[in-house]
């Protein structure tokens, strides 16, 4: 994170067409967490076996939404998106990319990015 303000909000998908979900209505999971030191980490446990991707928000202002900059149709806190290391007008997170396979206990970083 580019600093400990705010809270992240941590959102886990596990079906096609479920991303972009900007009002956090088709996730599986969700969950909160602090920042420490710029950095923040959350875990779901008991997942069945199967496809999933994750979604992360930098809630600054602790608002529980993604907030967008003036005029432009792009966020104002930083996001970030499994298997993305940029996110922009011609390349969205779809699922089908942004997805990973979970068989067993795993750790998965995420990119957190700042437009």
């Amino acid at each position: 994170m580019k600093n400990s303000k705010g809270g992240v909000q941590y959102a886990l998908y596990n079906r096609d067409s479920s991303i972009p979900d900007e009002k956090y209505e088709r996730y599986f999971r969700k969950g909160i967490a602090e920042i420490k030191n710029n950095r923040s980490t959350l875990t779901f446990n008991d997942l069945p076996a199967g496809k999933y991707a994750i979604s992360i928000l930098h809630d600054e202002n602790e608002n529980g939404k993604i907030d967008k900059k003036f005029l432009v149709p792009m966020p104002s806190e930083g996001v970030g998106v499994s298997n993305y290391e940029s996110i922009g007008l011609f390349n969205r997170p779809n699922f089908s990319k942004a997805s990973f396979r979970v068989d067993s206990s795993m750790t998965k970083d995420v990119k957190i990015i700042y437009m």
